[in-house]
């Protein structure tokens, strides 16, 4: 179990976004909002959830621990789900908080923190897309720090699916200058070899790539 560190002031408690739980008919979701105080929202057109705040993590309690595993050779599992959100009261103790962090969040802050050569995010789709779900979506194999913010404010990756996963890349294409992958965990061997997947890339790297590609050409 991995304790993640939240603003108590992040807006993310004035908005909650994440969807959590079983699925409820209307009628069902109606009630516990009058009787529980629950924000409910409908989800994916398959019935309504409860909604939950979704701080952004701003340190990763465990991150010395988890550095001295991989140290020592060990592989770490952490992080799942995001993390147990906790926060400083006055006094400076930690308080659990019920929220959702957001698990690319928190993988893309320990992937920063620790150095990673290489960031990989396993989703449910092979690659990303533009235009995802229309009759005119594209494959998008290689994306550069530039053309991932251009298409993010474009609202290209929506805030409950790819969103948060190429706002995660593009930070740590940012911090570290190395690559990210997105891709799902049935094509992740054929995307290390640069076969399938999507790659976020650092923009200088795109432009010393095309010059290469040039030069074998000429």
């Amino acid at each position: 179990m991995t304790p993640v560190l939240v603003d108590r002031t992040d807006p993310g408690f004035r908005k909650p976004t994440k969807p959590i739980g079983p699925f409820y008919t209307r009628y069902r979701a109606e009630y516990l909002m009058k009787r529980q105080g629950w924000l409910m929202v409908e989800d994916s057109g398959r019935g309504y959830r409860k909604v939950m705040p979704s701080p952004k993590p701003r340190s990763v309690l465990a991150l010395p621990a988890i550095r001295e595993c991989l140290r020592q050779g060990w592989v770490v599992i952490a992080g799942g789900g995001g993390g147990i959100p906790v926060y400083r009261n006055d006094e400076g103790r930690l308080k659990g908080v019920e929220a959702v962090i957001d698990k690319d969040y928190t993988a893309g802050l320990m992937a920063s923190e620790l150095g990673a050569d290489l960031f990989v995010i396993l989703t449910s789709v092979d690659q990303v897309f533009l235009n995802f779900g229309r009759p005119d979506q594209v494959r998008a194999e290689r994306l550069t720090l530039s053309e991932a913010r251009h298409h993010l404010r474009e609202g290209q990756f929506p805030a409950g699916s790819m969103g948060p996963k190429i706002e995660t890349a593009m930070a740590f294409v940012e911090k570290t200058g190395r690559e990210v992958i997105v891709t799902s965990v049935e094509k992740l061997r054929e995307a290390l070899a640069a076969e399938a997947g999507t790659r976020v890339v650092p923009d200088a790297a795109a432009a010393a790539g095309r010059i290469r590609k040039k030069g074998r050409r000429g």
